[in-house]
């Protein structure tokens, strides 16, 4: 579509996306599915395997010990190809860097003791040890630098004793001069974990007290699910999934939500006043699509209109209409401009994540009464499965819409935004059709109900699809 397209012929827009509905089918996911990822699931010991084979491949091709190889790849972010480019002509001068952390003899010459300018004592040369720079100190300053280090959680970033000097203390040192096995241990896990964080392919599940670690190369924002404790997150940035948002935006977003929380916390109540007949609304259910109790008045919960209306003017519901003059109005108009803007795309964002809360509670009771159903005989689970299929798909819906409100809060406007805020308005409509359904889902026709979970999930692919963040 190009700049020139008018955005408001929304008949063409219908023709042209009915005719893309029909193109999204179960094809090969690799080509067809905006969101798949191919990752495994490992186990501390298989990551320690993989981690190993790199550091051997390094330390053969360089001719260098395991520690100094896992400091190259720890410091290049474990690119071995770079590495190999950037210290195959230096490799020898890397040998002789290992040698001199072996060592003081040279040093010190004929002298058979030296003293250590931390403790200040004398000992003999023997409970003398350097790394690369060739700063000396005693085994048990040494030692006591290595355990303090440590204890603050410190590992691969443990450096020399003196004063400006940003050498890396190596591995295999440390390991040697540490006395207590307790701290052995501690940096054994602590260098493991800066290991694996520093790792571009490995990402530690965030579930809480999971042990699996994902990998993959595939290093774009996609979704993996931890196959142990079922945890999702984006492989990317580590953060909750966040498509179709790129990690960046969506790290801006969450900090101005953050700072923002004060101003925004008067929309967070949980009743409005039925546009109709004004008695004060409490909203129970994940729907959109409010009925007031006392005059059965049908609503939209977000912007007070007739529901009636949403079947046209659904798109004008969840769009921004920006001020085309507030360049030329006041510092104070355009300020409260930004405001309303801003809790425009709040207001809509906090409202689906607590839709999602109040359909996780709708599924609760669901469960419930199907589960009284069969006991009772009235059919069995998997008769009653796809009812729990339509929850879990709406869930999967409105998790994607609730993030496309920050994407279009940081979108040029333009063209694309036109495209990307019909898109989104087609997709808010089929899921509180959706919404409704599922909470009536003990007296929705079972076919009607299948076909708007296609109808949901088709559109929530179109607009991943046209809009899946790329950034790598």
């Amino acid at each position: 579509m190009s700049d020139g397209d008018d955005m408001d012929s929304s008949s063409d827009m219908d023709d042209y996306y009915t005719t893309g509905l029909e193109d999204v089918e179960p094809y090969d996911p690799h080509k067809y599915d905006p969101e798949y990822f191919e990752y495994d699931c490992c186990t501390m010991e298989e990551v320690k395997k993989f981690l190993s084979e790199c550091v051997e491949k390094v330390g053969d091709h360089l001719q260098l010990p395991p520690s100094l190889a896992k400091i190259l790849l720890h410091e290049n972010g474990w690119c071995i190809d770079d590495i190999l480019n950037k210290y195959r002509d230096n490799a020898v001068n890397l040998l002789q860097m290992g040698n001199r952390m072996k060592s003081v003899n040279a040093k010190v010459g004929l002298h058979r003791s030296l003293m250590c300018p931390v403790c200040v004592t004398y000992q003999s040369i023997e409970k003398f040890f350097n790394l690369s720079c060739c700063h000396s100190f005693c085994r048990d300053c040494w030692c006591m630098h290595f355990e303090i280090q440590i204890s603050q959680g410190i590992s691969t970033g443990i450096g020399c004793m003196a004063p400006k000097c940003d050498v890396r203390a190596p591995e295999d040192l440390v390991l040697k001069l540490i006395k207590s096995p307790l701290f052995r241990e501690r940096y054994q896990q602590f260098a493991f974990q800066d290991y694996v964080k520093s790792h571009p392919q490995l990402r530690f599940c965030p579930g809480p007290n999971c042990q699996i670690i994902i990998r993959s190369e595939d290093l774009t924002p996609k979704k993996a699910t931890c196959r142990s404790c079922k945890s999702s997150f984006c492989f990317k940035c580590g953060m909750e999934y966040h498509a179709p948002t790129d990690c960046q935006v969506i790290k801006k977003w969450l900090t101005k939500c953050a700072d923002d929380s004060e101003t925004a916390n008067y929309i967070s109540a949980h009743t409005k006043d039925c546009p109709k007949c004004h008695i004060c609304i409490e909203k129970n259910g994940g729907c959109n699509h409010m009925q007031c109790f006392h005059c059965k008045h049908d609503f939209c919960w977000m912007c007070l209109g007739d529901w009636k209306s949403h079947g046209s003017e659904y798109y004008e519901c969840s769009r921004y209409k920006e001020n085309p003059n507030i360049a030329h109005e006041s510092v104070h108009a355009q300020a409260r401009e930004a405001l309303k803007k801003y809790l425009h795309y709040y207001e809509r964002w906090e409202n689906h994540s607590k839709s999602l809360q109040l359909e996780q509670q709708t599924l609760d009771r669901l469960r419930d009464r199907i589960n009284e159903k069969v006991m009772k005989g009235l059919g069995t689970w998997i008769d009653w499965q796809y009812l729990f299929n339509a929850a879990a798909l709406l869930a999967k819906c409105r998790y994607t819409l609730q993030y496309t409100y920050p994407y279009a809060y940081y979108m040029e406007a333009g063209s694309r935004k036109d495209l990307f805020e019909y898109q989104q308005a087609n997709l808010e409509a089929e899921i509180e059709n959706l919404s409704w359904k599922v909470e009536r889902a003990e007296t929705t026709d079972r076919g009607d109900l299948e076909n708007q979970m296609d109808i949901a999930e088709k559109r929530r692919t179109i607009l991943l699809k046209d809009f899946f963040p790329t950034d790598v």
